[in-house]
């Protein structure tokens, strides 16, 4: 069975009339391209935008974090002035301030007498680190480190004299 053009189309028609019937070839191909160029304009879209983040990664930089907030809050609000913050501090090398602050404090805790790192366990001159200042402990209110030491059979363990009198309060805190 033929099928006959109509009466008042041309006698050429274009190779991408499709007959009754049969598949639609061309927009077959035209809905796998349309989809395979907005998958990859959506990969492409999202490597751009996290750019900034794989940069501050790849240099271990200081302020990751931040910049990869940045990128989130970018990606989130569609304001790109978050983005363009983003990738200048990924771009900029901040001053590390934590390696010198943390060998002043090892200093100090080393001039203190106390093992680097552990200074904030423990304060000296306090009986116990969870009393608060005029609270009895359970070795007693007063109770200096001499006597801590007979009650417990051993030398006494510092060497500074113990003051008299009042305990002078730490005005440190």
């Amino acid at each position: 069975m033929t099928v006959s053009p109509h009466p008042a189309a041309t006698h050429h028609l274009p190779g991408f009339f499709t007959a009754p019937g049969e598949t639609d070839v061309l927009m077959v191909v035209t809905a796998v391209f349309l989809g395979a160029a907005i998958v990859a304009f959506g990969i492409l879209f999202l490597r751009l935008h996290s750019l900034p983040e794989r940069i501050a990664h790849k240099t271990h930089k200081v302020q990751f974090e931040i910049v990869a907030v940045l990128g989130l809050i970018a990606l989130f609000t569609h304001m790109h002035i978050f983005w363009v913050i983003a990738l200048l501090l990924a771009l900029v090398q901040l001053p590390d301030f934590g390696g010198p602050l943390g060998r002043i404090a090892g200093s100090v805790e080393k001039m203190a007498g106390i093992e680097p790192g552990e200074g904030a366990d423990e304060v000296p001159g306090e009986e116990s680190a969870g009393a608060r200042p005029g609270e009895a402990t359970a070795e007693g209110p007063h109770e200096n480190a001499s006597e801590k030491s007979r009650r417990d059979g051993g030398a006494a363990t510092t060497s500074t004299p113990e003051p008299t009198g009042r305990h002078k309060e730490l005005s440190h805190a």
